[in-house]
């Protein structure tokens, strides 16, 4: 004959680590106290302050870029224009000799002239005193400058600026007074970066 299950005392069940009726998650919940909920919840409150102030710092910053950006490219166009259109207008004062002549009715462009005066006034600035300018034979863009004291000449072209090419100028007439060379038939800055001279 099988053996009828034997009753146990409820006493003997107390040691079980489950509670009837009770739940695992409800023993945590319980460990979770108000303290900490609303600590909690101040932390999350500055976490979003902190997210709002950086993405409005981000913004002023990009605004700032922006228009740093529309002043650098567009105001100083706007002035660059403005300085261009007042500007004055170089005259030259020295000889003009064009030995095309014959060819051009003896008469030279508005921008030929104002180069020649701008490379002129360019040249006074630096203390050389030029003597006369010479427009040479089949050349529509080169003018030779003569200087007082120098026997040769400059050539340029007006296709550079006039600064530039003065201060080309300028640096070869340099470079052979410190090499002892007075006597020259001519020096040649009309390419950007070099120069010659014979």
């Amino acid at each position: 004959m099988e053996e009828e299950p034997k009753l146990v005392r409820r006493r003997e069940h107390r040691k079980s680590t489950m509670k009837s009726g009770r739940t695992i998650g409800e023993r945590r919940e319980k460990l979770e106290t108000s303290n900490e909920r609303l600590a909690a919840r101040k932390q999350a409150k500055r976490q979003k302050r902190l997210r709002v102030f950086f993405v409005s710092v981000g913004f002023f910053i990009l605004v700032a870029i922006l228009a740093a950006v529309y002043f650098i490219f567009f105001e100083k166009r706007e002035e660059v224009f403005f300085q261009a259109a007042d500007n004055e207008v170089y005259v030259p004062t020295i000889e003009v000799i064009d030995e095309d002549a014959a060819a051009t009715s003896g008469e030279i462009t508005g921008r030929m002239s104002e180069y020649i005066g701008q490379v002129e006034s360019e040249l006074r600035a630096l203390n050389y005193q030029p003597t006369k300018a010479v427009l040479p034979t089949g050349s529509i863009r080169e003018v030779d400058f003569y200087l007082d004291g120098y026997n040769g000449y400059i050539k340029m072209i007006t296709d550079r600026g006039a600064a530039v090419s003065v201060e080309d100028a300028d640096r070869m007439l340099r470079y052979l007074t410190g090499q002892g060379i007075s006597d020259f038939s001519y020096i040649d800055v009309r390419i950007s970066g070099k120069a010659y001279w014979k």
